[in-house]
């Protein structure tokens, strides 16, 4: 068997489908952040504990669950409270076992706009580390979410999780992506990595650092939403994802123009005129 922990703040619309996805787990802990809705009522009926901790970042919450959570197993998977179990992955986590020369492992999210999966859209598999052993497994935080130690030794799950873009509605997907951009121009701008070296990744055979090389070279780019929203929606097939990859791939841009508004930001010093301060958000994305 293995743990659960989700992370939390004012999930009471989406929690519930959550916790029922993972039923058959017999150690789920739900780390709120400071709900004032149901959340924790929520979880505590859903048969979860409960353990209430101020926000500082993703890698920081993640990690004071793994110390302070007193979670029953060795091996955790992290959801958030918009993501779901499938059925396949609950088995193939049952079968992990406990192989010592494994830190943790990616998993890949099928990402779902009102209920459709947009594969196309969201470049599908776009691997997270999500299955994290409770003593080995190290958190950094990078940009507005977490990333795995680059020490750690990672495999990777053959099956997915499911999460659920909009459970909150798209004025909370675009509010939490305003500050997830804040986030994000903070990190990049505290970089030191060069474009060259940036573009020597890209070049690379791993697939997780072409992608991450991709990101932090896209940030040179001009009309970078009207770009974002060709490359998923025409050269990556978004348009086969009918109306939810027409929705999501325009939500991209959007977030897109958030970031660019956020970069100006920055170089101006303008930075409290231009967006709100970043807070403890309902859910994270981890840094691909």
């Amino acid at each position: 068997m293995f743990s659960v922990v989700v992370l939390t703040l004012n999930e009471e619309r989406a929690l519930g489908a959550c916790l029922a996805s993972v039923r058959g787990c017999d150690d789920i802990l739900v780390l709120d952040s400071g709900s004032t809705d149901r959340t924790v009522e929520i979880a505590r009926s859903s048969g979860a504990r409960t353990l209430v901790h101020p926000f500082e970042t993703f890698a920081q919450q993640r990690t004071h669950a793994h110390r302070a959570g007193r979670l029953r197993h060795p091996w955790v998977f992290h959801l958030d409270a918009d993501e779901r179990f499938t059925p396949e992955l609950f088995a193939e986590c049952l079968a992990w076992g406990d192989p010592d020369a494994i830190d943790g492992a990616y998993v890949a999210p099928r990402m779902l706009v009102n209920g459709s999966w947009v594969r196309r859209s969201t470049d599908f598999p776009a691997y997270q580390a999500r299955f994290a052993h409770r003593e080995r497994f190290r958190w950094i935080q990078s940009g507005h979410g977490q990333r795995e130690r680059p020490d750690m030794r990672m495999a990777t799950l053959a099956h997915a999780y499911t999460h659920e873009t909009l459970a909150a509605g798209e004025p909370a997907w675009l509010e939490k992506h305003r500050r997830y951009a804040w986030i994000e121009a903070e990190h990049h701008t505290s970089q030191n990595a060069s474009f060259s070296s940036a573009a020597l990744s890209l070049l690379g055979t791993d697939r997780l650092e072409r992608r991450r090389a991709l990101k932090r070279l896209s940030y040179a780019l001009p009309a970078r939403p009207a770009l974002r929203f060709l490359y998923q929606y025409v050269l990556r097939g978004g348009f086969l994802d009918g109306r939810a990859g027409w929705l999501y791939c325009r939500l991209l841009a959007r977030y897109e123009a958030f970031a660019g508004e956020a970069m100006r930001a920055r170089r101006t010093g303008s930075v409290r005129g231009a967006l709100p301060a970043p807070q403890a958000s309902r859910s994270s994305k981890t840094t691909r």
